[in-house]
C-alpha cells in the first residue's frame, strides 16, 4: 500500500486540474446580452430585468416575482412584508449564512435557533415544534446546499400554529419537493443570484410569491419606481419606500437570464458526477446526502459525513490527510449562527431595539449541541461542474488511500481534546 501524503508519501493529486471546478461558465452568450442592454443605454429599469422575474415565475409556478440587488435585499424584503411586530419570534436554523436570520433583526424579530436535521440538514420539526411559544409567528426554512427541507412536517406545524414561512432556497436552483419546485413552498420565497450559486448574476436576488398583500409590501420596502405602478394605497410611499433602494441592475439581470436558460443542464451534469462519486463514497462508509425518491436535490455544494462505525478518522483529521493528496476538501462552510458574537454577547439589540415583558432570547454557545456535533462531523468536497470520472477517480483512489492507513495516520496525527474554554 502506498504511503499516505500525510506521511510523506507522494500525492494521488499532484496538479490540481483549475478546469473541472471553474465556476460560473460565462461565454459569448451572456457578451451578447450585457452588450445589448449597453446598446439600449437604460442601464437602471432595462426590460431584461422584468424578463428574468417571468423567467422565475414560469419555472415556479409563483404568480408574482421581484429582483433584487442581492439575496439578502430579497430576504430583508421578505421579513418586512410578513408585517410582524417587534418582540415576534421566527424559528430559524443555526447552520446556515447568516442572511437567512440577520435581517429580521431590523423589524425587531427575534430568532429561535432550532436544530438540524441529520438526514436533510434543514430544520429538525420535532426541535421546532418544541420551541413554538405564544410569540411564534414565522420560520425560516433553508434547503441548505441544494438538499430540500423536510417539507411535510414542517408544513403541517406551520399550519396547525398559523406560522408564515419564508423559504431561502439559495442553494436549490432547480431542486424539486413532491413534484414541486423550490421557491414554491413558502409563504414568500428567495433566491440568491451571487456568483457561486447554480445561476449566478454575479449579484443579484429573487423574490417570489403568490400573495398581493406580500408582494407590495416588498415593492414598497426599496423599489421606488414600481410602487409607482400600484394601484392601492401603497403608491404614497413612491416619494420614499422605506428607506431602502433595492432595485437589480439590469446589467446583473442579464447575465441572470442567460445563466437560468443553461440551469437544467448543468445541474445534471453535476448531479451525474456527484451521484457517480456518492455511490463510490457510501460504499467507503460516508454519508453522502443522497436524496429520498420523492426528492430531486442540485449540488450547490457536497458534503459528505463519515459515519463513526466504518471511518475511523475524524473529519478534521480526514480533511487534512485528503489536502495532502491534493484533493481540495475542507470543513463545513457556515459557522454556527447561535454562537456568533452578535448574539452570544447581546450585540443583536443594537438592531432590535425591542423591549418585552418577558425578556430577550438568551443566545447560549452550547445550546445546540447535535446541530454542533454534526457541523463538525461533514466535509466538504468539489461540486465538480465540469469534471470527467478521471479526476472523480482520482478522489476515490485517495480516499481508499488514506481509509486503507487510517490506524497509522490517527497514531502519528493525534488531534489535541479541548475543553470548552479552549474551544
Amino acid at each position: 500500500m502506498q504511503k499516505p501524503a500525510i506521511l510523506g508519501g507522494r500525492p494521488i493529486i499532484e496538479s490540481h486540474p483549475s478546469a473541472p471546478l471553474r465556476w460560473p461558465i460565462l461565454g459569448k452568450a451572456e457578451a451578447r446580452a450585457i452588450q445589448r442592454v449597453l446598446s439600449h443605454g437604460d442601464l437602471s429599469c432595462h426590460p431584461v430585468t422584468r424578463d428574468l422575474e417571468r423567467s422565475y415565475r414560469r419555472r415556479t409556478g409563483r404568480r408574482l416575482a421581484l429582483a433584487h440587488c442581492n439575496g439578502t435585499a430579497a430576504l430583508t424584503a421578505s421579513f418586512f412584508a410578513l408585517n410582524l411586530q417587534p418582540g415576534d419570534e421566527v424559528l430559524v436554523p443555526s447552520a446556515t449564512f447568516w442572511a437567512s436570520v440577520v435581517p429580521m433583526l431590523w423589524f425587531g424579530l427575534l430568532p429561535v435557533f432550532c436544530e438540524s436535521d441529520p438526514e436533510r440538514l434543514g430544520l429538525d420539526p420535532a426541535d421546532v415544534e418544541s420551541k413554538i411559544t405564544g410569540r411564534t409567528r414565522a420560520m425560516v426554512v433553508v434547503h441548505l446546499f441544494g438538499m430540500p427541507s423536510r417539507m411535510t412536517p414542517l408544513l403541517e406545524i406551520a399550519r396547525r400554529h398559523g406560522l408564515k414561512i419564508v423559504e431561502d432556497a439559495s442553494h436549490a436552483h432547480g431542486a424539486m419537493w413532491r413534484g414541486r419546485p423550490c421557491g414554491s413552498l413558502g409563504d414568500v420565497s428567495v433566491f440568491s443570484l451571487q456568483t457561486s450559486k447554480l445561476a449566478p448574476a454575479g449579484e443579484g436576488g429573487m423574490l417570489l410569491t403568490d400573495d398581493e398583500e406580500i408582494f407590495r409590501r416588498s415593492v414598497c420596502m426599496g423599489d421606488m419606481m414600481r410602487i409607482l405602478e400600484l394601484e392601492g394605497p401603497e403608491r404614497r410611499f413612491a416619494g420614499t419606500t422605506f428607506g431602502m433602494k433595492t432595485r437589480m441592475a439590469p446589467l446583473s439581470a442579464a447575465i441572470a437570464e442567460c445563466q437560468l436558460r443553461q440551469l437544467d443542464r448543468r445541474n445534471l451534469r453535476r448531479r451525474e458526477n456527484l451521484e457517480y462519486l456518492s455511490s463510490k463514497l457510501e460504499r467507503l462508509g460516508f454519508e453522502t446526502y443522497l436524496p429520498p425518491p420523492h426528492v430531486e436535490r442540485t449540488y450547490f455544494e457536497f458534503v459528505i459525513r463519515p459515519r463513526a462505525e466504518k471511518v475511523d478518522l475524524p473529519a478534521a483529521l480526514l480533511v487534512r490527510a485528503l489536502s495532502a493528496e491534493g484533493c481540495q476538501a475542507s470543513h463545513a462552510r457556515y459557522p454556527l449562527l447561535h454562537q456568533q458574537p452578535l448574539f452570544t454577547e447581546g450585540a443583536f439589540q443594537n438592531i432590535a431595539r425591542v423591549d418585552r415583558p418577558e425578556g430577550l432570547p438568551q443566545y447560549l454557545p452550547d445550546a445546540l449541541p447535535r446541530t454542533q456535533r454534526l457541523r463538525s462531523e461533514l466535509v466538504t468536497l468539489p461540486a465538480f461542474p465540469r469534471a470527467d470520472r478521471r479526476l472523480l477517480d482520482r478522489y476515490v483512489d485517495a480516499f481508499e488511500k488514506v481509509l486503507g492507513a487510517a490506524d497509522q495516520i490517527r497514531k502519528n496525527h493525534q488531534e489535541p481534546i479541548l475543553t470548552g474554554a479552549e474551544r
